[in-house]
């Protein structure tokens, strides 16, 4: 299954061998797929890998199930053109999903640097020392082996220690926020979080009608301390959202003193904070202080997941409070997560063998020489036409049109030409960013970036506004 692609994950191989079944010729309105065991003989992978595929393919609509029947999908020739009601994230979400799209748009730095053979490995050794796994008492919250290698690694001293009764593990990050909205009663409530922000967290936050109060990251990386306490002055802040260091989609790290000014502050309102600690792994220049070295530990909350260091194989979202135990535990038992804790165990086993501490020393040095490259050919290419925000970590860049564009006709203009970028709207929910975008620098194969950029820079010279 590796082929001529060493560095993808055994699941994405499946899921491309999917894609292509989907789109063969076929007189029939329908597909049946091959079964979970015909395709794990067939391909040489595991079954539960097989699993994984199908049910990306079930997420993307492209793929449904009949009971004792099997995998059925729809051609993509008979799919509907993607967003045809308007809704430009899911039209970024289809687009990116179609075969043949270069997808300037994405945000998944693991996929440079795999860790899924020795995860695999190490959860494979594991089944053989434990054929059957003995039933432990409820774990609703996660394995305990994996919540108490998270706990340490999160402590740094006495005062700012965690035990695994503080750690909490979902199945994904969504899963794990949607708990955590919960708890902290948070509808209606208002909620400052840096902007940009991720569209996932944006859209949670919407759905779960919570007052989103967007405090934009400055062109410095730094953040206004002066327009923090205006709102927490003048308005019942529930939460303040922070990111833990790197602040992503910009890619900026605030500078130590402003950090400082912003814990002061909210030490001195007593603010509860929540820390997004997602991309603090992937900072070029490791050794940092994160927020959470500043913030009163009794007021904050932090999560993260792991996704963004080992992949799309370990999809799992944590979080970490000292506070509200007994209603967590409630909302995770209530959520009955499906946790594998074999892949648990193997993921606490890479972190406590120092395996994840060398894969991140590699994957940084990987992340930043794709970011230099990148850099180079967009001043090179489009130095007139975009603004580069230099990225301090992780797997993408923000950038700005220099001369005034509309952003969706350029995004749609791109899809003609099978090129998806990120539209800096889809970062804000007040409209901000309209003249940023996302771009990705970490592909996993190989694209004609310069032909690429090409692309862009046409569209955005012939969507320019007078």
């Amino acid at each position: 299954m590796k082929g001529t692609r060493e560095t993808d994950f055994a699941y994405q191989a499946v899921y491309r061998y999917l894609t292509h079944l989907i789109n063969e010729p076929t007189h029939d309105a329908s597909v049946r797929l091959p079964s979970l065991r015909q395709l794990a003989n067939r391909l040489s992978v595991s079954i539960s890998t097989i699993q994984y595929a199908y049910s990306l393919l079930e997420k993307e609509g492209r793929v449904y199930s009949v009971a004792k029947s099997g995998y059925y999908a729809m051609p993509v020739s008979s799919l509907g053109l993607p967003g045809t009601d308007g809704d430009l994230l899911e039209t970024l979400y289809v687009s990116a999903r179609r075969p043949g799209m270069l997808v300037f748009s994405a945000d998944e730095p693991a996929l440079l640097q795999p860790l899924d053979s020795p995860l695999l490995l190490l959860e494979r050794e594991l089944l053989r020392q434990y054929p059957r796994l003995p039933q432990p008492p409820s774990q609703p919250c996660g394995e305990l082996e994996l919540r108490t290698a998270l706990a340490a690694r999160y402590t740094t001293s006495p005062v700012r220690c965690w035990h695994a009764d503080d750690v909490y593990i979902g199945a994904d990050l969504r899963g794990v926020l949607e708990i955590l909205i919960a708890v902290l009663g948070l509808k209606e409530a208002a909620v400052v979080v840096e902007a940009p922000c991720d569209w996932t967290i944006l859209r949670l936050l919407q759905e779960a009608d919570v007052q989103v109060v967007e405090w934009p990251v400055q062109t410095d990386g730094s953040l206004d301390a002066g327009q923090l306490e205006e709102l927490l002055e003048t308005r019942r802040i529930r939460l303040v959202m922070l990111s833990s260091g790197l602040s992503v989609p910009r890619g900026s790290l605030a500078p130590d003193e402003n950090r400082q000014a912003i814990a002061r502050l909210l030490e001195r309102y007593g603010v509860w904070v929540l820390e997004n600690d997602c991309y603090a792994e992937l900072e070029f220049e490791t050794g940092g202080s994160r927020f959470r070295d500043l913030l009163d530990p009794q007021r904050l909350i932090v999560f993260s997941t792991f996704e963004k260091i080992i992949g799309p194989e370990a999809p799992y979202g944590y979080l970490l409070s000292r506070h509200f135990s007994e209603q967590l535990q409630r909302h995770f038992l209530l959520r009955a997560f499906r946790l594998s804790p074999i892949r648990q165990k193997a993921i606490a086993r890479l972190y406590a063998n120092g395996r994840i501490d060398q894969h991140l020393q590699v994957l940084r040095r990987l992340l930043r020489d794709r970011k230099v490259q990148m850099t180079q050919l967009l001043h090179e290419r489009l130095g007139d036409a975009l603004h580069v925000v230099e990225p301090r970590g992780g797997a993408t860049i923000w950038v700005r049109s220099l001369r005034q564009v509309d952003m969706r006709r350029v995004f749609q203009r791109l899809l003609k030409q099978h090129v998806v970028i990120a539209p800096g709207e889809l970062f804000s929910l007040q409209g901000l960013h309209a003249q940023h975008m996302r771009l990705n620098h970490a592909f996993s194969g190989d694209h004609d970036l310069a032909a690429a950029l090409s692309l862009l820079g046409d569209a955005l010279r012939l969507e320019a506004i007078d």
